[in-house]
């Protein structure tokens, strides 16, 4: 007799089990994973903004920016749309209106300063964002409202 080889039905849908729950398991873990970095690419797109927002602001601007060519940066991007209002006596703010993810599609991060205190101090950058707290970089972890 001729013996036969091959896999038995039975072994084929064992197989194709395992899959399906490995799937499960790893497809919303790959979208959380997926989303996170897509919020802290946006602040990495707006931080260059920040520091040249700063430097303009040491160096005395006499009327607000509101145009990201002006800090060196774009103002849109396969990540966000990028808004500015830098003011030299006021608030000043840097915004990405994320692109991503169903998740973060349309969520907003910005740094936000406070503007300089009569006393000399001054004013502090601070990160907020609307995303989901699971998807904030970690600095916007600390002190983060929702906008």
């Amino acid at each position: 007799m001729n013996a036969q080889k091959g896999f038995t039905l039975i072994e084929l849908m064992i197989v194709v089990a395992i899959i399906g729950i490995l799937a499960a398991i790893a497809i919303p873990a790959y979208q959380n994973y997926t989303a996170k970095s897509q919020v802290a690419a946006g602040l990495a797109e707006i931080s260059p903004a920040k520091t040249n927002a700063e430097a303009k602001l040491a160096e005395g601007i006499s009327d607000t920016i509101t145009s990201a060519p002006n800090l060196g940066v774009q103002e849109t991007t396969n990540r966000c749309d990028i808004e500015v209002s830098v003011a030299k006596n006021g608030v000043s703010t840097i915004q990405c209106k994320l692109k991503g993810t169903s998740s973060i599609d349309t969520k907003v991060i910005q740094w936000t300063r406070t503007e300089d205190k009569p006393d000399g101090t001054i004013g502090a950058w601070t990160c907020k964002t609307d995303v989901a707290t699971d998807f904030m970089p970690k600095t916007c972890k600390t002190g983060a409202t929702e906008i």
